[in-house]
Order: C-alpha cells, then sequence, then structure tokens
C-alpha cells in the first residue's frame, strides 16, 4: 500500500507533502506525489516547473520505501487524484487545506471536498501554519 499526497507548489502543498513524508516514514510506506492541471492556462502556478520537480525528486530521495512524482492533466483536478489513489490502491490520501471564512468553511472548495467524500481511503486534510 502507498500514501498519496496531492502536491500544490505553495505553502499548502507543502504542508501536506510535510505530513505525508512523516505519514510514509510511520507507516514504512512508499509516496506517491500528484501535481495535477486542468491545463486550461497558458501557465497554471500550481502546476510545478522542472526546477519545482527537480527539487521536489531531491527532498524525497532519502525515503526508504521509495517515491513517485506524478505531473497529471485533465479536466477534473479530483478525479486525476482519485484515479492515482485508486491505481496504487492507496491506505491514506493527504491534502493541503487552506484558511476559510466562516461561510468557506460551509462551503469547501469543490476539489478539497470531492476528495474528502470520494476517496476509498482515509484523508488527511492539513493546514499550512
Amino acid at each position: 500500500m502507498t500514501v498519496v499526497v496531492g502536491y500544490l507548489p505553495n505553502q499548502y502543498g507543502k504542508a501536506a507533502l510535510a505530513e505525508a513524508i512523516s505519514e510514509a516514514r510511520l507507516r514504512g510506506r512508499r509516496l506517491v506525489v500528484v501535481n495535477a492541471t486542468k491545463g486550461d492556462a497558458l501557465v497554471d502556478t500550481h502546476y510545478a516547473s522542472e526546477q519545482g520537480i527537480a527539487e521536489l525528486e531531491a527532498e524525497l530521495s532519502s525515503l526508504e520505501e521509495g517515491h513517485e512524482v506524478r505531473q497529471t492533466l485533465g479536466p477534473d483536478i479530483a478525479e486525476q487524484i482519485l484515479d492515482v489513489v485508486r491505481e496504487v490502491d492507496a491506505s491514506l490520501l493527504v491534502i493541503g487545506l487552506r484558511h476559510r471564512s466562516a461561510v468557506g468553511k460551509i462551503l469547501m472548495g469543490s476539489t478539497a471536498q470531492r476528495l474528502l467524500l470520494d476517496c476509498p481511503c482515509p484523508v488527511l486534510g492539513v493546514k499550512a501554519t
């Protein structure tokens, strides 16, 4: 089984990645990092650059159980992540969550909401500090 993390190259993605690394080490599991995009913008700031991926690979190189970084493209980011979760038979999905207002807490982001509701394994939501 595997730990999967939905990764964005920002403070929320980095917080999720740090927790996913800890969980992978604690559980003795392989880590799969998913950086997804819809591909609907010329420059998607949520899609890691080649340099960002190289830095990520270097950071993950010390994981004893191994790791994989996937960059996916498709119309639905939540579905891209869920496809990977199902494919690798993940034991845990880690996602970053941002602070929301009172109303925003009710109307959680659609990607995070879909992941929490549709994921076939436990989901750990991490806040950036």
